[in-house]
């Protein structure tokens, strides 16, 4: 079988694995330094979720690399008033003062939505569209803060709260599951950006080096890095998640010296908050979609 072959016969794999697990998928994988890639509906818009933080991070590093921000500055973190979620100074109920590249390592590392909004306040939404804009990702935007994003979920949720989002009605209209109406971009953009960030395009050097640090600590193993369970691979990524919608991107780096940049963006209709299936085909997607860029 020739490598063109193989590429070819890589997505409609890929899809019959999105359908094994009852979800409905799009991926873009990217050889960063062949510049080969594949994919499966990849410039659908999607909604980012947490994935956007990646935009986030990447801005902080651009504006500290212009003398804009000092990554050691200290950011006091009230206990009243935060952002909600389940990690990080989200869950913590004292006061803390952290600098802005400990929240921007927490923001990563756990999808802290808190510190990811504490640095939002030092960065701006303007400042993370003005750099994706540079980077020349079109269709990559970023709407709201996390802490609104979540507002508009509860808001669409009604009286009932958290216990609506067993229905999926309710979770039909829920805004932050419409990317004309959210933070999105698409999973082409993203490669994109991963692409630029492991080049030291996208900021300078050292700025680059800490960018790819920290996606590197992440500590969510059953997606992106599920399909890959080697020592010698390196996995660095960045997950998303909200009701129904389970994301993850990031870097796949072989031994030879490989390097590869996927973005898997997935839907189900299940509302159930425990969906291993739809959380590992992230993972066979994207080893489906590696393997085949490594084939030849």
């Amino acid at each position: 079988m020739t490598r063109t072959e193989t590429l070819s016969e890589a997505p409609d794999r890929i899809r019959a694995a999105f359908a094994d697990a009852g979800v409905s998928g799009r991926l873009h994988a990217l050889d960063i330094d062949a510049g080969t890639h594949l994919g499966v509906d990849a410039d659908d818009l999607v909604c980012t979720a947490s994935v956007h933080k990646l935009c986030l991070l990447v801005a902080l590093h651009e504006r500290a690399s212009s003398g804009d921000l000092v990554l050691t500055q200290q950011v006091d973190c009230p206990p009243h008033g935060r952002t909600p979620g389940p990690t990080g100074v989200a869950a913590m109920l004292d006061a803390a003062r952290l600098s802005l590249r400990d929240l921007a390592y927490l923001m990563m590392a756990v999808s802290d939505n808190a510190a990811a909004d504490l640095l939002l306040a030092h960065v701006g939404l303007d400042a993370v569209n003005a750099t994706t804009s540079r980077l020349g990702l079109d269709r990559t935007q970023a709407v709201h803060t996390f802490g609104a994003m979540l507002a508009t979920i509860k808001e669409d949720a009604g009286p009932a709260g958290a216990d609506a989002l067993a229905d999926p009605l309710v979770v039909s209209r829920l805004r932050a599951l419409d990317p004309a109406r959210t933070n999105h971009s698409t999973p082409r953009d993203m490669t994109r950006l991963l692409r630029a960030v492991w080049r030291d395009e996208a900021c300078p050097p050292d700025h680059g080096a800490a960018i790819r640090r920290v996606m590197g600590l992440q500590v969510w193993p059953h997606r992106l890095a599920s399909g890959f369970p080697f020592d010698d691979v390196h996995v660095a990524g960045k997950t998303g998640s909200l009701p129904t919608l389970r994301n993850e991107v990031g870097v796949v780096e072989y031994p030879d010296g490989g390097r590869y940049a996927v973005a898997v963006f997935t839907r189900t209709a299940q509302t159930a908050g425990t969906l291993p299936a739809a959380d590992a085909v992230i993972g066979t997607a994207a080893r489906l979609a590696v393997d085949a860029l490594r084939a030849g």
